[in-house]
């Protein structure tokens, strides 16, 4: 290792760092730690890393491979095996399944959870875990508790299952990360401790992770919820998203969250569910940026701003006449931003729309939308109903998640490390 490298690392600082090659490239980012914890008495040895790399997928990057770490990045070397990480029953995923364990420290009176763990190299240049951070609970709702540093062998519950283990300093390391990156950490939690985190997020986070997540975690994870808290959460996603869930969802379990939502969220739902998943009207989302005819250039930056919208539906707003709920009065036009970025504020919107923008039906294939979005050079379009009513939009977004395989976000099947 580099002299560079500090004695100590707290794991948690570490997630997240960029990882680079010998020649200085940016391979993938840390995830997690992977550590054989066997004893309370003996520090663990810590295996590798748990890196994310292009295509989201996670490879293990053993710490023999690993030769600098500085407060900004790991550095390493040779070539990595590019094998899905698949975790051994020995092992332990350092932030993933020790953070929020519940430990005392025998001959003190500290009792609490751990918050972070420090990492070192031994004499033999491996490396081990060599402190745990521990903080106790607050005595008002407000309060946090004191924090200690202790050594591994002080402390007491770090091999132990933790049936009351909590979420809430994991939770804050999924809430520094954008959601599909809390994801791609959510996918590969086990079972118990998935579902711990999923029962601390709130429903806006979770909405925001689950249409990050595969399928099949998908219809896990809203399966494993009470009805009531599935329909909040399906509410905060979006429509499109939301109707592609209900789809894989048994159908009385379907029906039932489709009773309990807000009648309008339910009713966007139904209504692209009734189209065919691989159309223009089973992609789009009924919720693109309306405008009407009146509507000023200042007015559409304004709600492109939004910081919500997804950079796709912030490329064009859609100017259509009363009502401006989809289905909308008749669609007069689309103003893409670049266009709109060059009137003046005070001008109508209406002026700048594309007058050669066509619009897709909801019964065009896949095949025809992909065309459509490359001829015209397009991030998103509009699909009306035969009166030329506003339905929704597609955006390529929409179109990538269904031309793209299904185990897309693993990259390849299967796979463990060495």
């Amino acid at each position: 290792m580099s002299n560079a490298t500090p004695t100590r690392v707290y794991v948690a600082r570490l997630v997240g760092l960029p990882i680079f090659d010998p020649q200085g490239d940016q391979v993938g980012k840390v995830r997690d730690l992977v550590a054989a914890v066997r004893s309370e008495v003996n520090q663990p040895r810590v295996l590798g890393l748990v890196a994310e790399v292009l295509g989201r997928r996670r490879i293990f990057v053993p710490m023999t491979r690993v030769t600098n770490i500085d407060s900004g990045q790991v550095y390493t070397t040779g070539l990595l095996n590019m094998r899905r990480f698949e975790q051994r029953p020995t092992e332990t995923l350092v932030v993933g399944q020790m953070l929020d364990r519940s430990v005392t420290v025998p001959g003190t009176d500290v009792r609490g959870a751990v918050y972070d763990v420090g990492m070192e190299q031994a004499r033999n240049r491996d490396w081990v875990l060599s402190r745990v951070a521990v903080q106790e609970p607050g005595s008002t709702f407000r309060r946090r508790g004191q924090t200690h540093v202790f050594e591994w062998r002080e402390v007491d519950g770090l091999t132990r299952r933790d049936e009351r283990q909590g979420a809430t300093h994991l939770i804050a390391q999924l809430a520094e990360m954008k959601p599909a990156d809390a994801a791609s950490v959510i996918h590969d939690l086990p079972a118990e401790r998935r579902t711990a985190v999923v029962a601390a997020m709130d429903d806006e986070r979770l909405a925001d992770v689950l249409e990050e997540l595969p399928e099949e975690d998908q219809v896990e994870i809203v399966g494993n919820l009470d009805s009531e808290r599935a329909a909040d959460v399906l509410e905060e996603m979006s429509a499109d998203d939301a109707a592609d869930l209900i789809a894989d969802l048994p159908p009385e379990t379907a029906a039932r969250l489709l009773g309990l939502m807000e009648s309008e969220d339910a009713e966007d739902v139904r209504r692209l569910m009734s189209y065919a998943e691989e159309t223009a009207g089973g992609m789009m989302t009924p919720e693109p940026v309306i405008l009407g005819p009146d509507a000023t250039v200042a007015d559409a930056l304004a709600h492109v701003r939004n910081p919500d919208l997804p950079v796709s539906l912030a490329a064009v707003v859609y100017v259509c006449r009363q009502p401006l709920e989809t289905p909308t009065g008749r669609l007069l036009g689309c103003a893409h931003i670049q266009r709109l970025l060059r009137e003046p504020p005070s001008s109508l919107a209406a002026a700048a729309i594309d007058p050669a923008l066509d619009a897709l039906r909801p019964q065009a294939t896949i095949d025809q939308v992909a065309a459509h979005l490359a001829t015209y050079n397009l991030v998103a379009a509009p699909v009306v109903d035969e009166a030329g009513r506003l339905l929704g939009a597609v955006t390529v977004d929409d179109l990538l998640d269904h031309m793209l395989p299904e185990n897309w976000r693993d990259h390849e099947a299967g796979g463990t490390h060495g």
